[in-house]
């Protein structure tokens, strides 16, 4: 990534906050572009990204098979520090150094992907509740890289559906061809 992750992470971390924040308590059990994610799930992934990826950033092991309920008491609050604090991991240039001893890939591409989980499931939550999202354009522009790369890899794994065409919708086209490249539908949910 050309411009710093913990840059990119600053920008990108406050549009995600405001949707969560926004997000209603009645909303989730609402369906989301990500199939078989219900808000709720994917709040609870979101959290636990955003945790996990801090550890990520001080080249810690994860515990990615362990599913936590985030949604107690302040939940909103919660994701909104604990969003705080992954921008705060990686604001140290060492953590880009080197190889994650649990992931296996450069910190680089580890700091990315916690990048792309924020931009993209942002966008998910956003339409799933009915509200605007306007990603940080520079953390759209430096993703399509990455989702280039880890495209065959995700897709083999499950994380990615097949890339879609990007259509022209009234939306911002790098978001388009990012949210087409990672499976998604811009104009979810399709209208019969």
């Amino acid at each position: 990534m050309s411009t710093q992750t913990s840059e990119l992470l600053a920008a990108a971390a406050p549009r995600t906050v405001d949707v969560v924040r926004g997000i209603s308590d009645d909303q989730l059990d609402l369906p989301t572009p990500c199939q078989d994610y219900l808000v709720r799930d994917l709040l609870n992934h979101l959290f636990q990204v955003v945790v996990n990826f801090q550890d990520l950033a001080e080249k810690r092991q994860v515990e990615w098979a362990e599913k936590p309920d985030h949604l107690g008491d302040c939940w909103r609050d919660r994701f909104e520090a604990e969003t705080g604090r992954l921008v705060a991991a990686w604001s140290n240039p060492s953590t880009l150094e080197g190889v994650s001893p649990g992931m296996g890939m450069p910190q680089s591409v580890i700091g990315g992907m916690a990048l792309l989980d924020l931009t993209v499931h942002g966008w998910d939550l956003a339409v799933a509740t009915g509200q605007p999202y306007h990603p940080a354009p520079e953390a759209v522009a430096e993703l399509h890289a990455l989702v280039e790369q880890l495209g065959p890899t995700a897709r083999k794994m499950g994380v990615f559906a097949d890339p879609l065409p990007t259509p022209t919708p009234d939306l911002v086209p790098d978001l388009a061809h990012l949210l087409t490249q990672t499976g998604r539908t811009p104009t979810w949910p399709q209208t019969p």
